[in-house]
């Protein structure tokens, strides 16, 4: 399949987006009531706002590849059948606990008392926040996880894949805005990291281990509804030039090309981030640079590595080109 530039950057940002908001609910939920004081609010906010702006942004772009973006709204009546059209109402259902939350965390500069810390309505709002966000992930991955169109797409390892990079990639924002913000890096949660980071590579070399030994569900022969063992061969190309089937669905990329940029994808997704939460680590003091070292390489693997999970892929449409 043609790689769009905005769908990459739709899966990239908002995928890391929400896996920065489950993270900072799930740290949000274990605050002690009453704690919620002083620059601790703000800190919060400044992560709820970075990731808000991440998936926002991916949101934004993923219009870019619509022929007529004025008419987006039309696929969120299809909720019941589509998973395009879930995943355009979770992302909208999403903002509601974002803002409300917002609004609670924002008391101190408004002046109010934040004594008793986070109302009990915000423990709600906590854990509507995490699971929206985590479930617009899923329900991402599952528009391409359900299209038998693609056997490449139509894997097991699809959903798992898409929400390791969520959770990697939000932690690693996370763990960098808490030191911006002036706290310390915590071990338990570096370690997680690496252990995500890790379990993430092996995740995708098993995905494109399956799909490199994997077979075409259907062929030529299959397809005319001949017997097994018989063959069908093409007397003549049905079109003379490329037309939009062979450019979209038939996107051709080079075995070799392939491998350097699987190879360069785990490098950055999986190698780097996991040597950087070892350092941050061991060297607590250079914790921020090493980290923003990890996010941007987390950010940019998975960009890469969205990149091959289009490139790679192609339509059973083509059997036939």
């Amino acid at each position: 399949m043609h790689p769009a530039f905005s769908v990459l950057l739709f899966t990239t940002l908002s995928g890391a987006g929400y896996g920065l908001l489950a993270w900072t609910m799930l740290l949000l939920a274990f605050e002690r009531p009453g704690a919620l004081m002083g620059s601790t609010p703000l800190m919060f906010l400044g992560l709820i706002g970075a990731a808000t702006f991440l998936f926002t942004a991916g949101l934004l772009s993923s219009l870019g590849h619509l022929g007529k973006p004025q008419r987006a709204w039309r696929a969120f009546s299809q909720w019941r059948t589509s998973w395009l059209s879930r995943e355009g109402v979770l992302a909208v259902a999403v903002y509601v606990p974002v803002l409300l939350l917002c609004w609670w965390l924002s008391a101190p500069l408004r002046g109010e008392a934040t004594g008793a810390g986070l109302p009990d309505e915000a423990r709600w709002a906590i854990r509507a926040a995490a699971l929206l966000a985590l479930a617009t992930v899923f329900s991402t991955a599952m528009i391409y996880a359900s299209l038998r169109p693609v056997p490449a797409w139509r894997h097991v390892l699809v959903p798992p894949v898409y929400l390791g990079f969520a959770l990697m990639c939000g932690l690693l924002l996370m763990l960098l805005g808490q030191r911006l913000a002036g706290g310390v890096a915590v071990s338990q949660l570096l370690a997680v990291a690496a252990v995500l980071a890790a379990g993430l590579a092996l995740l995708k070399l098993a995905y494109w281990w399956s799909i490199d030994r994997r077979r075409a569900p259907v062929t030529r022969a299959s397809a005319l509804g001949l017997p097994a063992g018989r063959e069908a061969s093409v007397f003549e190309r049905p079109h003379t030039e490329a037309n939009y089937l062979t450019t979209e669905m038939g996107f051709v990329l080079a075995r070799k090309h392939a491998r350097k940029l699987r190879a360069i994808a785990v490098l950055l997704f999986g190698v780097l981030p996991a040597a950087c939460c070892w350092l941050a680590w061991v060297f607590p003091d250079a914790a921020t640079p090493v980290l923003a070292l990890a996010v941007l390489a987390s950010l940019l693997g998975a960009l890469v590595e969205r990149w091959l999970f289009f490139a790679e892929a192609k339509h059973l449409v083509m059997t036939y080109y």
